[in-house]
């Protein structure tokens, strides 16, 4: 077990970020993993990552062995919307993750990335090759994937920076009366159920733009841009205005026969190439389902 008290100096930081000085070869969000996982104590009681430190206050951590990933690379077909040396576009299928996870190893993302290329950044560690952002399993579209380290950091700041225009459509029940708007709402974890995430006051900043595209009798189809980009914000902000994505298992209380799925689908990127810094941008049409949707509700007004 590692221990540090905290100085005067050091006093008034949120825990996360004075752990992230005193462990500088983690990320930050590794550390809000320990955090997160009981894994610090502040005066042997377990506290939140944003907790404020005191002078004298006594940090104990344990670093949790990391165990070694393999990826075993698969001949899954991917939907490559543009490539070369520093970048790759991809149009991920809907029910696919991103990237293994401790009870699924295999048909990811990363599983066909590793089979496709042997050049893909590690930033995101052994078991994200690549990896810069990600999709939610049963959301469709876009997805930036690095080829190298200096690329992965030039989108990732990009990403930090909120300058990449990210902008998706959905289907949602209910008619939004508004023809645009801005929903601003902290988002943490749900306390009531842990695979969800909610409003929160203690959560993190989030931002989503909307433009009401077409209306329906009971439906809506709205484009949503992220100015954030925290776990679920386009399904739980949605649901916090009282307009659910039509099929979200999770978040929609309601069933539906019109789609498999949730009706959103990543549309737009764009975004500054790493290498020759210009502005480029990449659009996707809508996929067979969500195309149906659109239909069967137009020709039912």
């Amino acid at each position: 077990m590692k221990q540090h008290r905290i100085t005067e100096t050091e006093a008034a930081s949120r825990l996360d970020k004075m752990m992230k000085q005193v462990e500088p070869d983690y990320s930050r969000q590794v550390v809000q993993e320990w955090i997160k996982n009981h894994q610090v104590k502040v005066n042997q009681k377990h506290v939140k990552a944003n907790y404020i430190c005191q002078t004298g206050d006594e940090i104990t951590w344990t670093i949790p062995e990391v165990e070694t990933v393999t990826i075993e690379p698969e001949a899954i077909p991917l939907d490559i919307q543009y490539e070369d040396d520093d970048i790759l576009v991809i149009n991920k299928p809907k029910g696919m993750l991103i990237h293994p996870t401790a009870t699924i190893k295999t048909n990811t993302i990363v599983n066909a990335l590793k089979n496709y290329t042997a050049a893909l950044s590690t930033l995101s560690g052994d078991d994200r090759p690549g990896i810069v952002h990600r999709l939610d399993q049963d959301t469709s579209g876009l997805i930036l994937v690095a080829k190298h380290n200096a690329a992965h950091q030039f989108l990732k700041e990009q990403f930090q920076a909120r300058t990449i225009t990210r902008v998706y459509e959905a289907v949602v029940y209910g008619k939004v009366e508004h023809r645009q708007g801005i929903i601003k709402a902290p988002i943490g974890r749900n306390p009531n159920h842990r695979k969800q995430m909610a409003v929160t006051d203690d959560g993190r900043e989030a931002e989503t733009h909307f433009q009401l595209l077409t209306s329906f009798e009971q439906y809506s189809h709205l484009e949503c841009e992220l100015k954030t980009g925290r776990t679920h914000q386009i399904r739980v902000h949605l649901q916090y205005m009282n307009h659910p994505i039509l099929g979200d298992s999770l978040y929609a209380k309601k069933q539906t026969n019109l789609i498999n799925g949730q009706a959103l689908f990543a549309k737009r990127l764009t975004f500054s190439h790493p290498r020759t810094k210009k502005q480029i941008n990449f659009e996707i049409d809508a996929p067979a389902d969500f195309q149906h949707v659109l239909d069967v509700l137009a020709s039912a007004d």
